[in-house]
């Protein structure tokens, strides 16, 4: 079962090339395949050589223009690539985040800033975390503790990250923090938004402290908690005007959350395409394979539909993104795919194990793996609850609920 979405839809032929060459590079690590898996599972460690060869075919550029090293086909190409990897039983939350990093500096950075970071990213020498959510401001992150404070040219960060996902492979982290503290803000009556500021910090910066965290689920990236101890930003590191980095954040959430649901529509594809690969061939009962049975059939064909509903929403959402509609609009369609993509890869994960039966729970066949990342995505980059909430505030103009 190959997937046929672009007969779909009339992308172009950029986009198609763009898959092209993504399958091509699968193709390839295809004889690595099985310590590649072994790696992310086992050792929860990403394959350099992945991204490498990402690197190498241009495929980490796809967002940054021609003038700083990439083709600038946008966000619809990379959630083209997501998908493909994740059909393919690679996720990458890395690329993921890098790509989300490199958006705020798309729409938020300086031209200095973008001729200095932009190509190294495209070139894949320069890997970003992000650092947003904090042990006590998870959902609710405009009540962030984590401050940084102007001293002359530099900025000083104290306080402390939760469930950063690859800091120790990161060459620099996109920080979020507060320029003014949450409790000044209430005193003089200014909007929680005001008084953020985003900041690249070197991941070796003195006083910035990595703590493993010991949690599953992130495609052989680990995640951490970082503490900053007086870390010293320099002040062109600040992304965005001083104060307003909540308009910059709003460029990168998004896309984040598209390709968050990018990669649950390719990884319900690819465990959708074995299980139906397995029910064809599995007899229990004479000769007539599992697959000839409704209670298999019907699941599998359920799930195909909202595969499909999700990946169309992808894509609507990509391309909103890439025409510059307002972050509100894109923000709706982001948070509809992000869901529905989510609740779909779970459903299809836990219906594989089903198909499978006691195979499904054999180490070497991956999937009860997969139904660990799988259901993180409900839980994040936003919990679906809180995508639910905004549905409903923002389409539904139902009363706000939290």
């Amino acid at each position: 079962m190959q997937a046929t979405h672009l007969n779909l839809l009339d992308l172009g032929d950029e986009y198609r090339q763009v898959v092209e060459i993504t399958r091509d590079l699968i193709r390839r690590l295809e004889p690595q395949r099985s310590e590649f898996l072994r790696q992310i599972f086992e050792e929860q460690r990403f394959p350099e050589a992945m991204w490498e060869q990402m690197a190498e075919a241009g495929l980490l550029g796809l967002l940054i223009p021609e003038e700083y090293g990439g083709t600038g086909l946008g966000l619809l190409a990379m959630a083209l690539v997501m998908e493909e990897l994740a059909s393919a039983g690679y996720g990458n939350a890395l690329v993921v985040v890098t790509s989300m990093d490199t958006t705020a500096i798309l729409r938020g950075g300086s031209e200095e800033q973008k001729q200095r970071w932009l190509p190294r990213i495209a070139d894949g020498t320069l890997k970003l975390a992000f650092a947003i959510t904090e042990p006590e401001s998870g959902t609710n992150s405009f009540r962030m503790k984590t401050e940084a404070r102007k001293e002359g040219g530099v900025y000083r960060l104290r306080g402390e990250k939760g469930w950063i996902t690859g800091a120790d492979v990161a060459d620099m982290i996109l920080v979020v923090a507060r320029t003014i503290p949450y409790a000044v803000l209430k005193e003089q009556g200014l909007p929680r938004t005001y008084g953020l500021g985003l900041f690249l910090v070197d991941r070796r910066a003195p006083g910035l402290h990595l703590y493993p965290m010991n949690t599953a689920g992130i495609e052989g990236y680990r995640q951490f908690r970082l503490v900053f101890d007086d870390v010293e930003v320099p002040a062109d590191h600040l992304i965005g005007a001083e104060h307003m980095g909540a308009q910059v954040l709003f460029s990168a959430l998004n896309p984040e959350r598209i390709l968050a649901a990018a990669t649950g529509v390719g990884l319900a594809e690819h465990v959708l395409r074995r299980a139906a690969e397995y029910a064809r061939q599995r007899k229990v009962f004479g000769d007539r394979p599992i697959g000839s049975y409704q209670a298999v059939q019907h699941p599998l064909a359920r799930i195909r539909v909202m595969q499909e509903a999700a990946r169309l929403l992808t894509y609507r959402a990509a391309q909103a993104f890439d025409r510059q509609v307002s972050p509100e609009r894109v923000g709706t369609w982001a948070n509809m795919a992000k869901y529905l993509a989510s609740e779909t890869a779970i459903e299809a994960v836990d219906r594989a194990i089903q198909t499978f039966g006691g195979q499904g729970f054999v180490r070497e066949n991956q999937l009860i793996h997969l139904w660990t990342s799988a259901r993180l995505l409900r839980t994040a980059p936003i919990n679906n609850e809180m995508v639910l909430n905004f549905i409903a505030e923002h389409e539904l103009e139902l009363p706000r609920s939290y």
